[in-house]
């Protein structure tokens, strides 16, 4: 349940009062500043900018749902078998009994993040911070728009993929582009897909040129966890694939693979990363979303450490058409026992094996800090590594933008002790995204950009989406479009 609301029309300014502080994720929030006075400097920009992070870290964003939703929806994760290990939290996707009331709550905070770097964007872009005062430089300012702008774009991409399709029919309904601080009058309409897809990419794009490539956030917990140059070409990647421009995809992907800043987990590695931080995991991950209770976004009991424990709610076990896909030997679908085998495989069965069988994913066991069977600390939620540049390079190429979709593949492959392939297509490079970035919420997404169909049964449910599915695009929650006459609602809902 969100335990925060913020339609979009009311555009929180207060942002700054709830996240806005030195280290967002440990400290209290500065309560006593007005409005004017925390925007009047750098220090207070800067303040705003970090706190705008914190609503990533929410169980209807990266938190979970959006994620495990995801996850549900594509079938790659199912109800558990055995009704014991479930509380029926995951009902809605796992029936796919989406309505107007009982939708992704993705929306407001989305729009939540927006509302807080327009505030500060607004303010940069009209020349209002003194370059002197505390030594400030103009590359600092730059940083920090590039920051802003960056997280920007990701709210509105997420946003956009989560409520609108996606599929290349690019004059759809996409949602409202909110460039500017609003106020609580304004009712804007929904852009179209096109016009959303280009203004992130010209967000993405500014933030590159604007952003020193040496430029790390100070003072937070993992610089792994904030907006870099790398995070900002891996997020381009990304776009220009739902775009289907494929020649800048691989472009993009080629320059993070290049940097030579990240390196691909060995079948050693692969296993025991997931429950360490981003300074601990090494290798690939580029920007991660940092998981902290102290963080009151974060979702705890209904986080992914317990949604797919079954200590804790038990609601999102692995489903046995993913688990049929791996291939013996791929340390992908490598099997054990919860509470014994955490750090040596990837899929883990309740320790006392009630659960007929089924699987839980380990890339949510929790950082380690409680008891691994019964009280799983919180897991920080990777959003892009290394092996998703790999895969992108690989569609762009089956797409006609090069011709290296083999030698990506088996790069990643050889590293998981998967069998090499001879050749590769489409129907290859789906398959891989499928099986190295399961769980992390990109199988459902990709059917929906690449119009494809979802035929699947688990027993229990069955579900036959054809590329025409009123599903594919999730309805706008109804406290929106009640109090914007503007926001039309989805087809079907």
């Amino acid at each position: 349940m969100m335990k925060k609301y913020f339609a979009i029309i009311v555009l929180a300014v207060a942002v700054l009062f709830t996240t806005a502080c030195k280290d967002f994720l440990v400290e209290e929030p500065i309560l006593s500043q007005s409005t004017s006075l925390t925007l009047s400097d750098f220090n207070g920009l800067n303040k705003a900018v970090a706190g705008a992070y914190s609503p990533l870290a929410d169980g209807q964003w990266y938190g979970a749902m959006m994620v495990l939703e995801s996850e549900m929806r594509a079938g790659n994760a199912m109800r558990p078998i055995n009704s014991d290990f479930t509380s029926g939290r995951m009902m809605v996707p796992y029936d796919m009994s989406y309505n107007e009331s009982s939708t992704s709550g993705l929306w407001g905070y989305a729009y939540y993040v927006i509302s807080a770097v327009n505030n500060v964007l607004d303010v940069i872009e009209k020349g209002e911070v003194e370059l002197v005062k505390d030594g400030v430089t103009q590359q600092d300012v730059d940083n920090l728009q590039a920051e802003a702008l960056a997280l920007r774009a990701l709210a509105h991409f997420d946003c956009l993929r989560t409520y609108a399709r996606t599929d290349g029919s690019n004059d759809r309904l996409g949602i409202p582009l909110i460039l500017t601080p609003q106020s609580p009058d304004d009712q804007p309409a929904r852009n179209t897909v096109t016009e959303v897809l280009n203004q992130v990419v010209a967000d993405l794009t500014k933030a590159e040129s604007l952003m020193s490539s040496s430029y790390v956030r100070a003072g937070g917990v993992s610089s792994k966890c904030y907006i870099t140059v790398d995070v900002v070409r891996a997020l381009l990647a990304r776009v220009y694939l739902y775009k289907k421009d494929y020649s800048n995809a691989a472009a993009y992907a080629t320059k993070v693979i290049d940097s030579g800043n990240y390196k691909l987990w060995t079948a050693k590695e692969y296993p025991t990363v997931w429950n360490k931080d981003a300074a601990d995991k090494g290798g690939e991950v580029i920007f991660e979303v940092y998981g902290a209770t102290s963080n009151s976004y974060d979702e705890y009991w209904e986080g992914p450490s317990h949604m797919t424990n079954p200590i804790g709610y038990g609601d999102c076990a692995a489903s046995f058409d993913l688990m049929d896909l791996f291939e013996d030997g791929d340390v992908r679908g490598s099997k054990g026992i919860r509470g014994t085998d955490e750090g040596k495989v990837m899929f883990c069965t309740d320790p006392d094996e009630k659960s007929l069988g089924q699987m839980w994913t380990m890339k949510y066991q929790g950082k380690g800090k409680g008891d691994a069977v019964s009280t799983p600390d919180v897991s920080n939620v990777i959003v892009i590594r290394l092996s998703e540049m790999y895969l992108i390079r690989a569609e762009a190429s089956a797409n006609g933008a090069g011709n290296t979709a083999v030698s990506d593949l088996n790069a990643i492959r050889s590293n998981r002790g998967a069998s090499l392939l001879s050749s590769a297509g489409s129907a290859a490079v789906a398959l891989e995204r499928r099986l190295e970035l399961n769980f992390e919420g990109h199988t459902w997404f990709d059917l929906a950009r690449t119009t494809a169909t979802l035929n699947y049964s688990d027993g229990v449910v069955t579900r036959n989406l054809t590329s025409s599915s009123k599903e594919w695009a999730l309805p706008i929650p109804k406290r929106e479009t009640d109090v914007n006459e503007n926001l039309e609602q989805n087809p079907g809902f």
